[in-house]
């Protein structure tokens, strides 16, 4: 059992929120960095005429829609350019999560954007990745490539071929996000045929910048064991009693969504309705470093503004536990880390 902090009086659920243990399985490493971290990086590399200090860099990350939200995304990339910058970044994560009493994480990366123009390899990407995890040994992190279906289905063959080697990192699953509206599911069915047939559990991004139709084909063709936002699968109530029935894990992303301009306004996300249709849901911060939200205010945002109460929160905690791709071989339970922790019950 681990040890968490002991508080002798919470005050509220807000309090808790934030002392409660929680698990993260929709979380980009390049997404998570830190300010402080990020903007020692753009000094490291000369800096950039677009944000010329520390105070203006919150407000750089700040996004119209999705498109604009993924030039930023590459923008930012500009300034991860070796071995050590991921190392550094995965060390500043870890300890990010480790101080919110996130005790598990299962974290994207994204290895081909970075392989394309540089020397850099994804074995040699992945092992820099675990080298500044392991600095951090307060929250437990598996790692989920990102095969990014911009990049084309030859690409995402190439980037699994590489990831099957690279098992002893930590490497559990696959994933797949970047432009869904330009990009849909079905062209790498082939791709995820072969990684399930490798092992690797499966994820995509659906339903966040694209519609329901997005979201059924991931269901589909690419036969995943969860998905990412599916915000807009509630465009097609069938394709909600399909999800209903096959229990598939749904990644939930409220504040991103909000961000990225997936949706208007907040009460317009379908979280209540889905947990309230026993839909399989977890709740995640996708890219924390740019959207500067966490996952406690992320439950408070269900707590305020959807009426969710303390047993709520902890059933989608528990979801997230059981939705894990945390191999099995691993002990004590998963679960006995969580409903053991002195502040699961405060």
């Amino acid at each position: 059992m681990i040890k968490s902090k002991v508080v002798p009086n919470i005050q509220n659920d807000i309090d808790w929120l934030e002392l409660v243990p929680k698990a993260e399985l929709h979380l980009h490493l390049e997404g998570a960095i830190p300010l402080d971290t990020l903007w020692e990086l753009i000094v490291k590399y000369g800096g950039d005429p677009s944000v010329p200090s520390r105070n203006s860099l919150r407000s750089r990350l700040t996004y119209s829609n999705f498109p604009a939200f993924i030039e930023t995304w590459v923008w930012k990339n500009n300034f991860i350019r070796a071995y050590e910058d991921f190392s550094f970044i995965a060390e500043s994560v870890a300890r990010d999560l480790a101080q919110q009493n996130i005790i598990y994480a299962e974290v994207f990366f994204s290895p081909s954007r970075f392989t394309e123009n540089s020397t850099m390899t994804t074995a040699g990407i992945t092992e820099a990745i675990r080298i500044g995890l392991n600095k951090i040994n307060k929250c437990e992190v598996w790692l989920i490539p990102d095969l990014v279906r911009d990049h084309g289905p030859k690409n995402a063959d190439r980037t699994l071929d590489e990831v099957s080697e690279l098992t002893q990192f930590g490497v559990v699953g696959i994933g797949a996000g970047g432009s869904e509206h330009l990009y849909p599911p079905e062209p790498f069915s082939s791709v995820y045929e072969k990684a399930r047939k490798l092992g690797f559990k499966t994820s995509i991004h659906a339903g966040e910048a694209a519609g329901s139709e997005s979201v059924r084909g991931a269901l589909e063709s690419l036969k995943v064991d969860r998905i990412g936002h599916a915000t807009r699968a509630e465009e097609d109530p069938e394709l909600l009693d399909l999800l209903y029935q096959t229990g598939t894990a749904l990644e939930l992303c409220p504040l991103s969504n909000l961000a990225t301009g997936s949706i208007d306004d907040i009460m317009s996300h379908p979280v209540r309705r889905y947990f309230d249709k026993g839909l399989n849901i977890s709740i995640n911060t996708d890219d924390p470093g740019m959207f500067h939200n966490s996952l406690a205010l992320e439950y408070e945002l269900l707590v305020n503004s959807f009426n969710f109460e303390r047993l709520d929160i902890q059933k989608l905690i528990l979801n997230a536990v059981k939705s894990s791709w945390r191999p099995n071989q691993m002990g004590p339970s998963l679960m006995q880390k969580f409903t053991d922790d002195e502040a699961w019950i405060k």
